[in-house]
This record gives structure tokens, C-alpha cells and sequence, in this order.
């Protein structure tokens, strides 16, 4: 008897070449149904069409067709059982040795965000992962093909004899995979979905997942990276096409190392609090007003600390206040601009060496002038990848993650609280709410120290406030005299207020909320600094 190889395929590509060397290399009888059927016939294959084979005509309008026990009884027969060999006997049943099957385009369907949900659900095909998963589960007798990435690889092992239970365990690895992303893929559509249709037609609201409801991850591999933190850490970057980093186009430069994309990250999510690109595609973290132009803002970024961050009157104006405010830090830096890289923004770009620049664009005389420097990574992210990304954070820990969500809300002043007998000029206020968008972005404890639209010093990550407040006034050195000071979290003692008064500042702003709040306010009042608080930390660890 001939061997049989029902095909199956939404994918068309390579399936006629696949399908000839089937039949005409090796033998193989050619069971397939529907537009898989049509292709190969009108490439003048011989063809049994699956409801010739069966018995039983196509229903529902396609959506019943392979369910059948001749098909399903084909592939999962034992070989080497004589009750099941019987049972194929009794019913005339062949087995079926190759399975090809890709399922219906559910996930391009609903890229679409207009899809409705009749359509979205018509995708969701029910016979193919029904006989991937039979042919998987029966591997040790068949062969199940799910991507065209396959056909060359198993052709080549058909031809050399080699299809042996190795093979085709691993094609049911991967075909369980398959089956498994296409679950999960349906099920983070319609948990995303904020209406459901009921059968009588009348919205309904979807529950929202329980707290013990499972986490499900989908994510294609990106990039395999040379390595991790370090050279003996082996690392790879997953990301969904199109969707934040997913969506970022590399221009130019070496390639991106795990150390740059979170050094990237770090970068991004700073300079989006100043906007990024045009006003429409304002983050949810803009406090700007609607309609407003973005405000230029340039970002550098070293080990996921911001090192200099400023704004200007234009790209080039916010870059070089930015790399100006930490010359010596911003050496082999990360960059993020919340505009586009023009040319006087790019000569800025060369004046020293750094790893890697984000920003929506670049104009193409800026390409020219930074192609002199083929090393340096420029990527071009667009806002539209940005409104794409989910907003939730995920960290891994030993054995399991940790979900929250992001730290993007929109900076809310009408919660601000005048707490000194002193109030804040108005050119202090602004600095004030400069310095709190940025704290927010430092590894805590993290204190800045700003003024006029720029960071002058900046303490992160370390283990007491004043540790950190030292830090940062000892980098704004005499440029500390009449700036502010912003902290992430509250102070638990007078200590920190001292200090920035003894080197010039002259207002502060931080969380509030210790029981000895009593004693800064005091400290203040006595040294004439003013102090707001705003009612929220924003610790970062």
C-alpha cells in the first residue's frame, strides 16, 4: 500500500514543490481538502479530496470537514497494535504517515485593530490543530509538518532514509508548540477584547481575570544576542513584531547587546516624559497639554541611570544641554531624544564616543553625518510601536515573575502640597516639576539636583538618602547654587534638607509621609529653603 500524506495548509508557501516530491520522489497517495486541494490540482497533482476519501461532504460551510474517523482513525493507529490494525480493517480505514497542516491566519486577522468579532472567530480553526495534535501524539508512527520552514529539512531526511523516531519526535515537539502559541494567542485576543457578543446578540462585558488566574506569555524569539550582563551569560531578546522595542528599526551600527536594549529602555521611558514625537502620540505619562508641541528633551543614559537630561528650544539645543550637564558620565552613554535627529542634533551625536541614540526619525542629512560613525547603533522607533506596548512590567525572579503595572501615570499637581512657610517662586516651581519627572526614572534612593530644564547632579542606588544626596550635589558642585532638589522617596530625617541648604539649594520637593516630615519642614523654615510634597513616591529598584 502507498503511504499517505494529508495536506492541509493555510500557508500555501512551498507546499506544491512538497507536495511533488511527495508523490513523485517517494510515492506518497495525496489526501487534502479545500483551497489546499484546489492548488494542488491546478499544479497537476492527483489529488483524493478528503470528502471523496470519507464519505461525508464538507458542512457548515467548511467548518466540518476532516472530523471524521477515517482521517482522525488514519493517523492515530498504531502501527504495531493488532486491535488497531483490526479496527482499520473492519472500517477500511488507511493510515495516513505525513501530516501538513498550518492553521487559519488567527493572529494576522486581528493585527488589524478594526477586526470584529464574527471575523476574529471564523479564524479560529478547529480541524487543523484537531490533527496536528493526533498526528504529534501519534509520532511515533507519523511525520506532522506545521511551517514550510520544515518541508526542505524533512524532504532531505525522506530522500536519505533518516525519518526515524528522532525526527519525528522533535516534529511533534514543535508541533505542540505550534498548537500551544495558537491557544494562547486566542485567548490574549479575547481577554484584550472589552466586549463580548452574546449569543442573543446584546453586549456583554467580559470578566476581568481573577488574581489566581494564570499568566500565559507569547512572544516570538527577536534576536539571539552575543550575550547577557556579561560574556559567560548566553542571552536572547524576545519581542512581538511592531510593538515597542518590536517595532524599533536599526539604521545603522553594531549589533544591539542585552546591556544596550536595557540601557535603552532606561533611556526611553525618561525622555517620553517630556513627549515623544508629534503631540498626538503623547505617552499616557505626558502632562503636557493636548494639542500642545512636544517640548524638546534629550536623555543620556548610563547603567540604567540617567546622567544628564535637559530640555531646548530645539533637538540640538536639548542634546547639548543634556551631554553638557555630565560630560565625563555621558562617555559611552545611551542617548534618547524625544524628536527627530536633525543635522545639529547629529554633529552633537559625534562629539563623543556612545553606544547607542533612539528617536522617532532621523533626517537623512543626519544619516550622512553619523554614518562616519559605523559603530554607533541608531535606532528609529516610531510612537505608533509605542502605543502598541502593553502596560504592564514583568521581572523574572528565581523560579517565577513579578508582575506590576508601569509607572507612567500622568504627574498630578493639583495633589501638591506648599508644606514650608516659604512658597516656591515661580521659576522654582518649574524646576521642581522638571526635577520630579526625572527622579522618578533614578534607581532609588535617587535624588536630583536641576535647574532651568536641566539635570546638574544626579545620586542613585544608594543604600541611606543622604548617600545619595551627597552624590549628586557634590556633581553639581558650584552650579548647586539656586537649583532644586527633588528625592523619590521621603526624608526620614533633617539631615538631607541640611545638606542640599549647605550647598545652595533653595527648594525641594519629595513625597512626604514620615513621621518625622515635622523635622525637614522645621529645617527648611529655619534655612529658607521652600519644600513641596506631592503624596507620591516613585521608588525604583
Amino acid at each position: 500500500m502507498a503511504p499517505t500524506a494529508l495536506l492541509s495548509v493555510s500557508d500555501k508557501q512551498g507546499l506544491v514543490p512538497l507536495a511533488e516530491a511527495l508523490h513523485r520522489l517517494h510515492g506518497f497517495r495525496l489526501l487534502s481538502s479545500g483551497g489546499t486541494a484546489s492548488t494542488l490540482e491546478a499544479a497537476g497533482l492527483p489529488v483524493t479530496r478528503v470528502a471523496e476519501h470519507t464519505g461525508a461532504p464538507e458542512i457548515l460551510g467548511g467548518r466540518v470537514k476532516t472530523l471524521h474517523p477515517r482521517i482522525h482513525g488514519g493517523i492515530l493507529a498504531k502501527r504495531d497494535d493488532p486491535s488497531h490494525q483490526a479496527d482499520l480493517a473492519a472500517q477500511a480505514i488507511d493510515p495516513i504517515d505525513v501530516v501538513v497542516v498550518n492553521l487559519y491566519p488567527f493572529r494576522e486577522t486581528v493585527a488589524d485593530p478594526a477586526v470584529g468579532w464574527a471575523t476574529a472567530i471564523e479564524n479560529i480553526d478547529i480541524g487543523g490543530p484537531a490533527m496536528v495534535r493526533a498526528a504529534a501524539k501519534n509520532h511515533a508512527d507519523v511525520a506532522v509538518l506545521t511551517s514550510p520552514d520544515q518541508y526542505a529539512a524533512f524532504l532531505a531526511a525522506l530522500a536519505a532514509g533518516r525519518v526515524d523516531g528522532a525526527l519525528r519526535r522533535q516534529l511533534a515537539l514543535e508541533a505542540f508548540r505550534h498548537t500551544a502559541s495558537y491557544d494562547s494567542a486566542i485567548s490574549s485576543w479575547m481577554a484584550s477584547r472589552p466586549e463580548l457578543a452574546s449569543p442573543a446578540g446584546s453586549p456583554t462585558q467580559e470578566p476581568a481575570p481573577g488574581e489566581g488566574a494564570p499568566l500565559r506569555l507569547e512572544l516570538p524569539l527577536q534576536q539571539s544576542l552575543r550575550y547577557g550582563e556579561n560574556p559567560h551569560q548566553p542571552a536572547r531578546w524576545y519581542s512581538q513584531a511592531g510593538v515597542g522595542w518590536g517595532g524599533a528599526i536599526q539604521l545603522q551600527g553594531k549589533e544591539l547587546s542585552y546591556n544596550n536594549l536595557i540601557d535603552l529602555e532606561a533611556a526611553l521611558a525618561t525622555v517620553r516624559e517630556f513627549g515623544y514625537g508629534p503631540a498626538e502620540s503623547h505617552s499616557p505619562s505626558d502632562s503636557s497639554e493636548e494639542g500642545a508641541a512636544v517640548q524638546s528633551a534629550a536623555v543620556v543614559v548610563k547603567h540604567t541611570n540617567p546622567c544628564g537630561v535637559a530640555t531646548g528650544a530645539d533637538p540640538a539645543g536639548a542634546l547639548g544641554r543634556a551631554l553638557d550637564a555630565d560630560r565625563v558620565s555621558a562617555f559611552g552613554g545611551i542617548v534618547a531624544l524625544n524628536g527627530p535627529v536633525d543635522a545639529a542634533a547629529a554633529s552633537q551625536l559625534t562629539s563623543l564616543f556612545l553606544e547607542c541614540v533612539v528617536a522617532p526619525a532621523f533626517s537623512p542629512e543626519a544619516r550622512q553625518l553619523l554614518a562616519a560613525k559605523p559603530n554607533l547603533r541608531l535606532l528609529e522607533l516610531a510612537p505608533a510601536a509605542l502605543a502598541l506596548a502593553s502596560g504592564v512590567q514583568l521581572r523574572s525572579l528565581l523560579g517565577g515573575l513579578l508582575v506590576q503595572d508601569l509607572d507612567d501615570q500622568p504627574v498630578q499637581e493639583d495633589g501638591w502640597q506648599v508644606v514650608s512657610a516659604r512658597q516656591p517662586s515661580a521659576a522654582e516651581r518649574d524646576d521642581l516639576r522638571f526635577a520630579w519627572r526625572l527622579v522618578r526614572h533614578v534607581r532609588s534612593n535617587a535624588i536630583v539636583v536641576a535647574a532651568a530644564g536641566q539635570s546638574l547632579g544626579i545620586g542613585a542606588g544608594q543604600m541611606n538618602r543622604v548617600g545619595s544626596a551627597r552624590l549628586a550635589l557634590e556633581a553639581a558642585g558650584e552650579r548647586a547654587q539656586g537649583a532644586v532638589l527633588a528625592s523619590d522617596g521621603f526624608f526620614p530625617f533633617d539631615d538631607t534638607v541640611r545638606l542640599a541648604a549647605s550647598h545652595g539649594i533653595t527648594a525641594v520637593i519629595q513625597p512626604g509621609g514620615s513621621m518625622r516630615d515635622g523635622d525637614s519642614i522645621k529645617a527648611c523654615d529655619e534655612l529658607g529653603l521652600a519644600m513641596l510634597t506631592t503624596g507620591r513616591r516613585h521608588f525604583l529598584h
